[in-house]
């Protein structure tokens, strides 16, 4: 917890913060950073029961006197998704950020991508994403206090990863990024910032999974960027704080990249 005494701006005290796909992942990591900044969250995925380490942060967050509360629902359901978000806005009486991390991975060749598939990528990862921000700006702009919002792009949104094929996954993610540049041109009236996190590769379970299948990738993957190794969730934690806090008060429209110097080369 931050204390007055020292940098306060990152305080998220009294604040109350939404977070898209945090059932699990990074979601639910940064989830838990945002708890311990002070805030209260409410995590929204589209799994029917969170994973069990969701439980652990919830009990954790009871500790440090505030709270997590899991709401089931999908993205793509657009009115539902409103009415909870209001929902949650009316019980708090104020809404102060969201960090929109719900999205899905597809790697097909693009000469086989079915428009089908394509279009369910980019429902989830751009209108889900979209409908999210805007859920949240409504009742941001609603209770006057302004807000932070910050939408979970990628590294792939900005070049194309050598030995991954996944051209509409990456398409959805340079989406993301333009699409939180024209949100945050349109909401800065309201006092609403509107930025986007770049990751570069993140070991998570499902990570894991893929290197089981693809174990030439861990191998290969850590060599593609100026640090020599891949990501953990964990290192994430600071940026979620950072961007929905006072301490990135005057920065919107930006998209912080976090890859490892990967897209530097």
């Amino acid at each position: 917890m931050t204390s007055a005494t020292g940098l306060p701006e990152f305080s998220l005290a009294n604040k109350v913060v939404l977070v898209s796909g945090a059932a699990r992942g990074l979601g639910l990591t940064q989830a838990e950073a945002l708890l311990e900044a002070g805030a209260k969250v409410y995590a929204l995925d589209r799994l029917p029961e969170p994973s069990p380490d969701f439980h652990t942060v919830a009990e954790k967050a009871k500790k440090l006197g505030t709270s997590l509360e899991y709401r089931q629902i999908d993205v793509r359901e657009v009115e539902a998704l409103h009415k909870i978000v209001e929902e949650i806005a009316d019980k708090e009486g104020r809404l102060d950020g969201l960090i929109a991390a719900a999205g899905i991975q597809q790697e097909t060749p693009a000469l086989e991508y079915t428009a089908e598939d394509a279009n369910r990528m980019f429902s989830v990862n751009i209108t889900g994403v979209m409908m999210t921000a805007q859920a949240a700006a409504k009742q941001m702009i609603k209770f006057g206090n302004g807000g932070s919002i910050v939408l979970i792009a990628s590294m792939s949104g900005s070049v194309a990863n050598r030995g991954l094929i996944c051209s509409a996954y990456n398409a959805s993610k340079a989406g993301v990024i333009q699409l939180g540049r024209n949100l945050a041109s349109e909401w800065g009236m309201h006092n609403i910032r509107v930025n986007t996190i770049s990751p570069g590769y993140i070991v998570t379970a499902m990570v894991e999974e893929l290197f089981k299948q693809y174990p030439e990738r861990k191998v290969e993957w850590p060599t593609q960027n100026m640090l020599g190794r891949l990501s953990a969730p964990k290192e994430y934690r600071g940026a979620a704080v950072f961007l929905i806090s006072d301490a990135s008060s005057f920065m919107t429209g930006s998209d912080l990249r976090m890859d490892g110097g990967h897209a530097a080369w």
